[in-house]
């Protein structure tokens, strides 16, 4: 994969960080950003090195979401035909599918918020495990200020993470919500004064993921998202079929043991992945 322009990536004791790093641009999205995005997110996914994930930002904002010149030409959208309406379709699904990687990661994501998290970058954070926010950051669907319907996640997955009238209140005013609001109806995990402040917390956290064994943690999101969108019954008899599959008496000696001796327990990474395709 040729070194990413929109963002920087690093991996520090089993912890991936990957750094929005376009602040003169507001980390506004643009074809290259979801493409570079979708590539470094299956690299991490194939690997298996890395046992969490940061996702972070550089200047004044987060992200102020989707280009605007994608609007004026980047992305042509034909709504003269039925023919291109439904390829809309197409393109959206495609778009919508590089986040879904983010929730679908074999590892968990933190997502540390300064400054605007606006349009686009809602859809991106709401595919998160845990978002930190520092005090100035804060939440807007702006696509309904702009003529459209959020259409890439926003609105799929914030109704399973604060209350759906307060869902509704952003998405048809396209208000904006603050940081203390966010984390009162539990959007937020924790607001912090300082973005320094707020990182070195999003990464301890990480270090603390990391040190537990990577396929319990594997397992945890697994039962976790699909509890979430399945019932009590579904969700306990899938929790059975995948503790059936993953169980380790090694994993748990030894998480004892190092609980008992005060120290870091000693895990095997999850295995390296390969498409099919790319099979000899």
């Amino acid at each position: 994969m040729n070194a990413p322009t929109c963002f920087s990536l690093t991996t520090t004791d089993q912890v991936a960080h990957l750094v929005l790093n376009r602040p003169e641009a507001l980390n506004t999205m643009h074809p290259t950003f979801w493409r570079e995005l979708d590539a470094v997110l299956a690299q991490l996914h194939q690997a298996g090195e890395a046992r969490a994930l940061v996702l972070s930002s550089t200047g004044k904002h987060f992200s102020a979401g989707m280009a605007l010149e994608v609007f004026g030409g980047a992305i042509a959208m034909d709504d003269q035909s039925p023919e291109g309406r439904a390829a809309i379709f197409d393109l959206l699904t495609d778009m919508q599918a590089t986040f879904t990687r983010i929730e679908n990661l074999r590892i968990p994501v933190i997502a540390a918020i300064q400054g605007g998290c606006i349009g686009g970058a809602v859809d991106m954070v709401t595919a998160a495990c845990l978002r930190y926010a520092t005090q100035d950051a804060f939440f807007c669907i702006q696509e309904i200020n702009i003529g459209m319907v959020a259409d890439v996640g926003t609105l799929q997955r914030l109704p399973k993470l604060i209350p759906l009238g307060l869902v509704k209140e952003l998405a048809y005013t396209g208000r904006r919500l603050s940081a203390q609001r966010a984390l009162q109806h539990g959007l937020v995990n924790e607001v912090f004064d300082t973005q320094g402040a707020m990182l070195e917390a999003a990464l301890q956290c990480a270090r603390e993921i990391a040190a537990k064994p990577p396929v319990a943690i594997w397992g945890t999101k697994q039962a976790v998202n699909y509890a979430r969108d399945h019932s009590v019954d579904d969700s306990l008899r899938q929790m059975g079929w995948l503790q059936g599959a993953i169980w380790s008496n090694q994993h748990v000696r030894e998480s004892v043991s190092a609980l008992q001796h005060k120290r870091a327990g000693s895990f095997a990474p999850l295995s390296p992945l390969q498409r099919f395709s790319a099979l000899d």
